[in-house]
Formats: structure tokens, C-alpha cells, sequence
């Protein structure tokens, strides 16, 4: 995503997204090559405007990724990099342009989306669960070894990036240096923190156990239903948010719904997305619910998101059929199963394990025929005697056949 969609937007995904020329449904292309933009500043900001759409790529790039966590292990590379180039400029450029760009029509409606939570989170994840629909599930689907996750440490790492990432998401969207950005910047914190309390309380009622895998989840979730009204409420509401979308967006992970969403995608983005676009309409300092402004805005917000994921699921029922007329975007069962790591791109994520020493290192060993004895390793105890011999990473190692079990008292360089 990260190589291929900067291309996409280079070429004409920016001036799809925010070209003023055509109308309230899509651009049109006059930023095609971003070409005469390098001394100009965006309308309405002071930002230059190469700026405006650098940043706004970030938005794209991370949109299209978000896709892959529901089609791994099962879908060709090549297939995915087709589909999220047709899928950037045939449902990503037209919802951005509807919500952010200029003359829009859901803005016109005066729906409110600060950081994407309809233009990134909801329309990828809907993508995302309707290709994992029409792909079908992994062979091993549902094996409880499989369900892990394959590093925790990892898994943390990641989610304390990805956290640190969307300050500048959310912060950034104010396109200024300013109090809105600021507002944005910590009603972001403010979400993810009681978020991640909130999930991690619920799980130690349901399940009798504090994790922190479930508390990683907890704050994404408050991350992502904090982003559309990252710079439109209050840091208390922002706290509220972050409870409210626990709570109802809980019992989505709890549900079989049969598709294998092998990250969980649409429960994360999702559901948490389409929790946050209406809650804003709750809690907007401007025209929400609880300041006065009656259920216009919960209804304008509630309209948006259905209108938003009605059309990403469509489209990409469309662009998954004609690839499908054109391609295989399946690999077979017997790829799946060996891996495609080692069948698509000839590598492999970890190296068998080495001996650790220094070349020419001379590594004396120590025997343990007690060790051995009570293993009933008699074939080894027949005989004592002593060998040197150079191994096959040049290694000088001095064995002792009397036990397997090896002790590395010294080494010293000859």
C-alpha cells in the first residue's frame, strides 16, 4: 500500500478526491500530476498545497492497508495490488471527495468527519469484509491454535505506534497548528485511554483475566470512534466516547457471523467507525444532541455512515467480479497450506536457528554422565573418549561421547 498508493495519488487520486470541477459525486483532474502545485496554498488554510495533499495521501495509503488484514494468507499479492488501485480510485477518491472535498454532497448535508471515521475507517473495513466474503475463509479457519496471535510483543509494539501515528491523524486534520488541533490531539488520548480501560474491565468480568491483547484492542477501538469528532467535542465527551464504543462494539467480536475476518477488521474499523460517526452527532459542541441541537445531526451522521459503507460494499462487489472475469485472485489450497511467504516471495519471516559463537572460537565441553545415565543413554556411556574436530561453521568444538548433554565451560580464540 505504502509503494503502490502514493503512485495512484500521484497521478490522479488527489485531483479525484478534491478537484473542484466536478461536481458533488467526484473530481476532476485538474491536480492530475500534481503538476503547477508546488507554490500554491490550499483554500481555507496555510498550508502549501503540496503539503495538504502529501498529507492527505497518508489517509489513502492507510485506508488501502487496512483491506489486507481481512484476505490474508489466502489472497494473491498480485490480486491485491489490482484491487486496491481500482479500489482507491473507484471508492476511496469518491467518498473522500463526498466528505472532504470541495462541494461535496454529504458535507453539504453538514454531516461532520474530522479524521476519516467514514472516508478511511468504514469504507475500507466494509471493502474489507465483503472481499473476505467472496474469497471464502482459510483452510485452517477456526483451529484455536491458529486464532492466536503470533507475537504479543509484537502485537504491543505495533499498537503503540499505531497510537502515536494517529496523534498526527487526528491532530493533523485540524490542518493547523491551532486549539482545534490541540482539542484533537488530546480528546485522542482521552478516548483510547478509557477505551483500553473500559475493554479491559469488560474482560475481566466476562473472561476472569486482564490481558493485554484485549487491551490493545480496547484502545484502537477508542481510536478509531474518536476520529470523526476528534475536533467537534469536548475531552469529557471524548472519555464518554470511548466507554460508549466499548460497550456496544464488544459484543461484535463475540459474534460467529461465518466470514473469516482474520484480523478483525470490520469489528475494529468497522463497527467502531459507524459507532463513532454517530456519537458525534450526540455529542458535537455544534449542533449535537446533548447541546441543543436536536436529532438533526444524529440523523445526518446516521444517513452518512449507511451511505458510505452501501457504496463501498457495492463497489467492491464489482471490482471483485470483473477481476474475477480477468484473474484468479485465490491462490490454491495447496500454496495456502505450505505458506506464501515461501510460495509467493521466496522468503521466509525467521532464519533456522544457528549455533551462536565466534569464528575460530575454541568451545570446550563438559560431560554429564549422570545426565546421561538417567536419560538411559547407555549406547553413549560404552564408551569415554575425547575429540576435536572443526564444525561445519568453523567452530573448533571438543566432544565428549559419554553424554548429549553439553555444557560450554570456555572459548577461546585460536
Amino acid at each position: 500500500s505504502m509503494g503502490i498508493i502514493p503512485i495512484v495519488w500521484l497521478v490522479v487520486g488527489f485531483s479525484l478526491s478534491f478537484g473542484s470541477g466536478g461536481g458533488p459525486i467526484i473530481g476532476d483532474f485538474n491536480y492530475v500530476g500534481l503538476k503547477e502545485m508546488h507554490d500554491k496554498v490550499w483554500p481555507d488554510t496555510s498550508l502549501p498545497t503540496l503539503v495538504f495533499a502529501a498529507y492527505q495521501m497518508g489517509f489513502a495509503i492507510i485506508a488501502a492497508a487496512i483491506i489486507s488484514g481481512a484476505v490474508v494468507e489466502r489472497m494473491r499479492f498480485s490480486a491485491y495490488i489490482i484491487f486496491i488501485v481500482i479500489w482507491s480510485l473507484l471508492v476511496y477518491a469518491p467518498i473522500c471527495h463526498w466528505v472532504w472535498g470541495p462541494s461535496g454532497w454529504i458535507e453539504a448535508l453538514g454531516a461532520k468527519d474530522f479524521a476519516g471515521g467514514c472516508v478511511v475507517h468504514m469504507s475500507s473495513s466494509v471493502s474489507a469484509l465483503v472481499l473476505a466474503k467472496l474469497i471464502g475463509p482459510r483452510i485452517r479457519h477456526g483451529k484455536k491454535e491458529e486464532a492466536q496471535p503470533h507475537s504479543v510483543p509484537f502485537l504491543i509494539l505495533g499498537a503503540a505506534l499505531l497510537w502515536f501515528g494517529w496523534s498526527g491523524f487526528n491532530g493533523g486534520s485540524a490542518l493547523a497548528a491551532d486549539s482545534v488541533a490541540a482539542l484533537a490531539l488530546i480528546n485522542t488520548y482521552q478516548a483510547a485511554g478509557s477505551s483500553m480501560i473500559a475493554w479491559t474491565l469488560l474482560e475481566r468480568w466476562r473472561c476472569h483475566r486482564w490481558s493485554s491483547v484485549g487491551a490493545v484492542i480496547g484502545a484502537i477501538v477508542g481510536l478509531v470512534a474518536i476520529t470523526p469528532s476528534a475536533g467537534y467535542v469536548t475531552p469529557i465527551s471524548a472519555c464518554l466516547i470511548g466507554l460508549i464504543s466499548v460497550v456496544l462494539v464488544y459484543p461484535s467480536f463475540q459474534v460467529n457471523h461465518g466470514i473469516d475476518d482474520s484480523l478483525d477488521v470490520f469489528p475494529c474499523h468497522g463497527v467502531s467507525g459507524f459507532v463513532g460517526t454517530v456519537l458525534t452527532g450526540f455529542f458535537a459542541k455544534q449542533g449535537g444532541l446533548f447541546y441543543g441541537g436536536g436529532l438533526h445531526l444524529v440523523g445526518v451522521q446516521l444517513f452518512a455512515a449507511l451511505a458510505v459503507a452501501i457504496f463501498a460494499a457495492s463497489m467492491s462487489m464489482l471490482i471483485y467480479g470483473a477481476m474475477r472475469l480477468c484473474m484468479r485472485i485465490r491462490v490454491s489450497a495447496e500454496d495456502e497450506l505450505d505458506g506464501l511467504d515461501e510460495v509467493l516471495h521466496r522468503q521466509s519471516a525467521y532464519t533456522p536457528n544457528k549455533p551462536y559463537g565466534l569464528p575460530g572460537a575454541r568451545i570446550d565441553v563438559q560431560a554429564d554422565p549422570v545426565g546421561a545415565a538417567s536419560r538411559g543413554d547407555e549406547d553413549d556411556l560404552s564408551e569415554s573418549s575425547e575429540s576435536s574436530g572443526l564444525a561445519d561453521d568453523g567452530l573448533i568444538v571438543d566432544h565428549n561421547h559419554t553424554s548429549r548433554s553439553l555444557r560450554v565451560v570456555s572459548t577461546k580464540t585460536v
